[in-house]
């Protein structure tokens, strides 16, 4: 209705130089911009990291009890706004604040980084995370948020592993999905495009998947099937401090170069070989050279449309939440649905071998 895509994910960190070596020297993002109290950004230091379309803005706090440094310590680093583009931030503000998204900061003129016109507004959403609208005279992909200015020496690679966004997954609290996919509903014009039931001998989750009608902004959102048996969504709720968002699903043209390249910096969650012995019985005879997704752990699913690899690395946060997905979409719109019950249990013996 209002929202077309991501314009960025901000994270607010502990220390934002730790935390901008940690995506560029892993994950390969570039550094595009900075600021500080000395470019006129108050009480914080952020960088601007992008990757093809991708766009991650870390920040840190400067003094004890704001924003960032409250949200660390209660959560450790994480996403704290997934920032919407919006031609009319205005309209966008209005109609969602009617349909009952709570107003944090209401539409305020002023320019970006470059100094060109631009609106900001934000409304709170799931725990403590929040969107704001951008509505901006830069160009896709251009946007520098106030207070930030272009590095000097941007860092260029070679090549680059990932392209853009694919989705954000958040965790929510027992008994909440169904009226979080409302509200997205209702209040975002979001609808909702996928479901699953996933069921261990543990414990499990229901998942629902929204997305703008754009489908460039997309929420897998999910909540254990119990709170008697939570399970791994359970233990990421009670490690981060409640609801928020557990892992960022990046896109890649090419996931056996793209997962080889990040293994020289990141550790991924280990498939049992089982699941690559039903296979080929599970989807029938694959286009592909399976020995090397056998070796990097890589799943694979299809739907109506086409195949999807995906793979998952180990978390890095110091509470063993936030981690990262690798996906390469050919042609699928979904999101592994067969490939669910394998990345829980994955989860669930990571939480396990990290508690021994």
């Amino acid at each position: 209705m209002y929202f077309d895509d991501i314009e960025y994910v901000e994270l607010f960190v502990a220390d934002v130089s730790t935390a901008s070596g940690f995506y560029t020297g892993n994950l390969g993002f570039r550094r595009v911009a900075q600021g500080g109290p000395e470019t006129g950004l108050v009480g914080r230091r952020s960088v601007l990291l992008q990757q093809g379309t991708l766009r991650l803005l870390l920040t840190q706090g400067l003094e004890a009890g704001d924003a960032p440094s409250t949200f660390v310590e209660r959560h450790g680093d994480g996403v704290r706004d997934i920032a919407l583009r919006t031609a009319d931030a205005v309209a966008a503000f209005g109609h969602v604040t009617q349909r009952g998204a709570q107003p944090l900061r209401e539409p305020v003129v002023g320019k970006d980084g470059a100094g060109r016109r631009m609106l900001q507004a934000t409304v709170a959403t799931v725990g403590d995370l929040v969107h704001s609208f951008i509505q901006s005279d830069a160009p896709v992909g251009a946007f520098l948020p106030p207070g930030l200015v272009p590095s000097e020496a941007p860092v260029l690679l070679d090549s680059e592993p990932l392209s853009g966004l694919d989705h954000l997954a958040i965790c929510l609290e027992p008994g909440t999905l169904d009226a979080t996919v409302r509200f997205y509903e209702h209040v975002f014009g979001f609808r909702q495009s996928h479901e699953e039931v996933v069921h261990t001998a543990a414990s499990g989750m229901n998942s629902k998947v929204v997305q703008s009608l754009s489908e460039r902004i997309c929420f897998p959102l999910q909540e254990p099937l119990s709170s008697e048996n939570p399970g791994q969504i359970g233990e990421f709720l009670r490690r981060n401090g409640g609801p928020g968002v557990q892992h960022l699903a990046f896109l890649t043209p090419d996931i056996v170069g793209c997962v080889s390249q990040l293994r020289q910096g990141l550790s991924f969650l280990e498939i049992p070989p089982a699941y690559y012995e039903r296979l080929e019985s599970r989807l029938g005879t694959l286009a592909f050279d399976l020995e090397p997704l056998r070796e990097l752990g890589i799943l694979v699913d299809r739907d109506k449309w086409g195949t999807l690899l995906q793979t998952f690395t180990r978390s890095s946060h110091s509470r063993q939440t936030l981690f990262f997905e690798v996906i390469q979409r050919q042609e699928a719109r979904g999101f592994g649905g067969a490939n669910i019950r394998a990345l829980f249990e994955a989860v669930e013996r990571d939480y396990a071998r990290a508690q021994a």
